[in-house]
């Protein structure tokens, strides 16, 4: 039973331009926490990231979700946490708030996740082994699908987890080779040109096959020159992407996206603002074959929908502490699965919860093992550090999702 709840406000500046992009370019990584605190001892974690400012009223919102989760088992929780998350994000007194976007939704994320630690710790198991372990109707029964009605009902989840039980054990195989990674932090955007070039000559003898560089700048060539200078560092046998974190507006990014496929970006990721779901559509038209990848400020599973029926994201990078939790990213990765768009996640946890959840993703809904995001600088501060190895996220074994805390 669920007998004590703990919600802490953790920062963590990083300096030395580390973290910076073309818009935060002084950024706090910061967590709102949520800890469940069950009466056999047990403490479940869960995470929602921000960047600095507005992380308290994060905090504070999570408090008013978790305190109406005192007292309740976590079996018994878990059983039904669908119906759970639909009654808390559309809670009366916070959904004008939202609806399902912003500090509430964020909020619901760091005890969302929480839950799923806590459900985990109790079994004795890392979060995928739990995941892996459950039957298409247990799974569906942690996830709220309304709204998506039109796109996949209850019955059409089923079917879909059902349909990708034939060849689940062959990729289990992925258990003991490991999950690709790709490195975030080569190319932060307020890191000078040499410092790119070595980093990237760095990261591809650390056996890294896949990089990304932070553009957005005010001045196009700057992001033309540095790409080229990624793409010659790295070689043409790596996979470099290309993110501008929203910056430019739709006549601005058809122009520059057209510049920088010469060097043969794997993806342009945010290219525009996040809402626009139109603007998003008219660019991958004029840019195909080169792919988009977006999510990262798409704040919940309707919106995922309408990305998905426009068609043109390549890549979707939901993210589960910046949706509501472990259940909402399930579920969009359900839609992406029907729709036969990858998932490769944002990791605002620094990888610690998706290497479960990328895991699980492969194993169960069958997606594609492409690799995930991996980002160094909060690796002190966590109690069972994510391990890479040659580039590789090696599977991780202790009990939960590996976001406790130092």
């Amino acid at each position: 039973m669920i007998k004590k709840i703990s919600v802490i406000d953790a920062r963590y500046p990083l300096g030395n331009g580390a973290g910076s992009d073309a818009i935060h370019r002084d950024p706090v990584y910061s967590y709102a926490v949520t800890q469940l605190h069950d009466d056999s001892g047990i403490i479940g974690t869960g995470l929602a990231f921000t960047l600095g400012e507005g992380n308290d009223m994060v905090c504070k919102a999570a408090q008013f979700y978790a305190e109406k989760l005192q007292g309740k088992d976590i079996e018994e929780l878990m059983s039904d946490f669908g119906n759970t998350f639909n009654s808390l994000s559309n809670e009366q007194q916070f959904r004008w708030l939202g609806p399902h976007k912003g500090v509430v939704h964020l909020g619901l994320a760091s005890v969302t996740n929480a839950c799923f630690d806590l459900w985990a710790k109790k079994r004795g198991v890392p979060l995928w082994r739990l995941l892996i372990d459950l039957s298409p109707e247990e799974l569906v029964r942690t996830l709220d699908l309304s709204y998506l009605e039109d796109e996949l009902t209850r019955e059409d989840a089923l079917a879909l987890i059902k349909a990708n039980e034939t060849g689940k054990e062959a990729r289990r195989g992925i258990l003991s080779v490991g999950y690709p990674g790709y490195d975030t932090s080569i190319g932060w955007f307020n890191y000078p040109d040499e410092k790119v070039r070595e980093n990237t000559v760095k990261a591809v003898a650390e056996g890294f096959t896949a990089m990304k560089l932070k553009v957005g700048s005010t001045d196009p060539e700057r992001d033309i020159r540095r790409a080229h200078i990624v793409r010659e560092a790295a070689g043409d046998g790596v996979k470099v992407m290309l993110d501008a974190n929203q910056q430019w507006t739709l006549p601005q990014a058809i122009r520059i996206c057209g510049q920088l496929q010469d060097m043969n970006p794997y993806w342009i990721e945010e290219p525009t603002h996040p809402d626009d779901v139109e603007g998003h559509k008219t660019l991958a038209r004029s840019i195909a074959p080169t792919a988009l990848a977006l999510g990262e400020h798409v704040p919940n599973r309707i919106i995922f929908k309408n990305y998905l029926q426009a068609g043109c994201a390549g890549f979707i990078q939901v993210d589960a502490v910046r949706v509501g939790g472990v259940s909402e990213f399930i579920t969009v990765s359900l839609l992406c699965r029907k729709f036969g768009i990858p998932v490769v996640p944002h990791v605002g946890d620094m990888g610690q919860l998706h290497q479960h959840l990328v895991l699980f993703n492969h194993i169960t809904l069958g997606h594609q093992a492409l690799f995930l995001e991996h980002i160094p600088h909060l690796q002190k501060h966590f109690v069972h550090p994510v391990n890479i190895s040659g580039g590789v996220y090696k599977t991780p074994q202790e009990p939960g999702s590996s976001c406790d805390l130092k």
